[in-house]
């Protein structure tokens, strides 16, 4: 285990291509399973048995099943459907499946959370219920979910790894590619692992940081 500058110089270039691929899987999948999961949420918030229970359905299933088997099915099963999808794609569409799920029933508690009241003195003011939820309801659950939502980013950032058993070549992928041709497993994988503490721990201080100015501004306002 010999761990040199040369060793830094000849890898790094290719962890940050790496890196730069991961954090592009992250973003487009996180916008995906944002916009996807309120979507969820309000549709299990409606009164039509005839969404609710689909969502329902779904909700439960991607929750019930691992994130790698829906990347495997996703990617290897679907072609024999006729639906063909490239590495990148397919590790999109599987991190904003798995991860609307989940923040779907986020922003369902944060909706719920909401005090009745706020609902109750807009219907009282002749605010038609949808202006009521996008106007008034809404804007007072993202601030309550926040911190939630940035937690789910940064476990997503972590969990785009997987799709490297798919070769996408993200972080991991360039990882194990440079480790098997060079049998430089400790330093390789120790970079790696830089790598992504160098992008997750600022990102994880941020969310600390996001969850105590809301705290904050919550006591201020009730103050």
């Amino acid at each position: 285990m010999d761990f040199s500058l040369t060793d830094i110089t000849d890898f790094m270039p290719r962890l940050l291509w790496g890196a730069l691929a991961t954090i592009e899987l992250t973003l487009t999948s996180i916008v995906f399973a944002v916009t996807i999961g309120l979507v969820l949420a309000m549709v299990r918030l409606s009164s039509r048995r005839l969404f609710t229970i689909p969502a329902a359905l779904f909700v439960d299933l991607i929750r019930g099943t691992p994130l790698l088997l829906q990347i495997f099915y996703i990617y290897y099963v679907l072609p024999l459907a006729g639906v063909t999808l490239n590495s990148f794609t397919a590790g999109v569409i599987a991190l904003s499946l798995n991860y609307a799920a989940y923040l779907s029933e986020v922003f369902r508690s944060g909706i719920i959370a909401v005090a009745p009241g706020q609902r109750e003195a807009a219907w009282s003011l002749g605010i038609p219920s949808r202006e009521t939820m996008t106007r008034v309801i809404l804007p007072q659950a993202v601030r309550i979910v926040i911190p939630a939502v940035g937690n789910y980013f940064v476990s997503l950032f972590k969990d785009s790894a997987l799709v490297s058993v798919i070769a996408l070549t993200e972080l991991m992928r360039a990882g194990q590619l440079l480790a098997s041709s060079t049998f430089k497993h400790f330093e390789i994988f120790t970079m790696v692992a830089l790598i992504y503490l160098a992008i997750s721990y600022p990102a994880t201080w941020l969310v600390r940081w996001t969850e105590s100015y809301f705290k904050i501004g919550k006591v201020k306002r009730t103050s």
